[in-house]
């Protein structure tokens, strides 16, 4: 029998919602500010409902930037982020699941070095040799380049740990029943592992995409030119000085257009997220 409860349900609403305010507040308030003009933003207090100069200000970043900070449209930052994003997050998945599928079904000496040897790499991100891969990525002449952002984030120890984990789950009569019907290894990987792993591959892309378009540092390093900052290094940029000499509403513009590609695709992938992330069954 199920208890009623009003005192305590009500109660947990109540920090619910409280929660979701707290939340949300600071939210509402860049967007607020980002359809006010500079004036009505230095204004105390600040307005706290939507202004009229929304088009104008979005418009603005979207197609000229700003004045006093990174002139480079921000339409060009958020592709910029875009492609930096999701080949880190497509290239993880797909380097990951290959080492994975090797370290499981394949019989070699050495095995288990190679896997530990890579998951060591969990202690050498990449904050901690960015000077030796800027040098790399300098002698390879990929520097303000979106190979150049991409391809020395791409390799990834966690993920190759987790798709081992899964596969070590999945039966060993799947691979017996595949040889004994003459499938080889790209088969057996192609029609049988694949399929499995699509929930966590969904939840792993999810991760990384969010990890992907959130990098400050990297790109802050290798990129010199306008044309190829992220939208993370433009908000930045675009913070010049003071609080009086930045051009508030429309920095407010661009954080609330790089805060929409990951909630995205969190909104649209979160039934594959949660199901990638809970999944028992095998």
């Amino acid at each position: 029998m199920v208890e009623n409860r009003p005192v305590r349900d009500v109660l947990a609403h109540a920090v619910l919602i409280t929660g979701v305010l707290l939340v949300a507040f600071p939210l509402w308030v860049t967007f607020v500010a980002s359809t006010l003009t500079f004036e009505q933003i230095v204004t105390v207090p600040m307005p706290l409902w939507p202004g009229d100069h929304f088009l104008a200000n979005y418009t603005q970043v979207l197609t000229a930037g700003s004045e006093k900070g990174s002139s480079a449209p921000v339409s060009t930052m958020l592709v910029n982020s875009l492609i930096m994003a999701l080949s880190i997050a497509t290239g993880k998945i797909a380097i990951s699941i290959l080492s994975a599928f090797a370290i499981v079904y394949f019989r070699f000496p050495g095995r288990s070095f190679f896997f530990w040897s890579v998951f060591v790499t969990l202690m050498l991100p990449v904050e901690v040799r960015i000077i030796p891969t800027f040098k790399v990525a300098s002698d390879l002449g990929i520097l303000n380049t979106h190979v150049g952002l991409a391809l020395p984030l791409i390799a990834s120890a966690t993920a190759t740990f987790l798709f081992r984990q899964f596969f070590m789950t999945i039966p060993d009569e799947l691979a017996e029943a595949a040889r004994i019907d003459g499938a080889g290894p790209v088969r057996f990987f192609i029609d049988v592992v694949l399929p499995l792993s699509k929930t966590h591959m969904a939840a792993l892309f999810v991760i990384l995409f969010i990890y992907g378009w959130n990098q400050y540092l990297w790109p802050l390093l290798i990129t010199t030119s306008e044309s190829m900052y992220t939208v993370v290094i433009g908000i930045k940029r675009m913070i010049a000085g003071g609080d009086a000499s930045n051009e508030w509403h429309l920095i407010m513009a661009t954080a609330m257009m790089a805060l929409m590609p990951p909630a995205l695709v969190v909104v649209l992938m979160q039934k594959w997220f949660v199901k990638g992330l809970v999944e028992t069954e095998k």
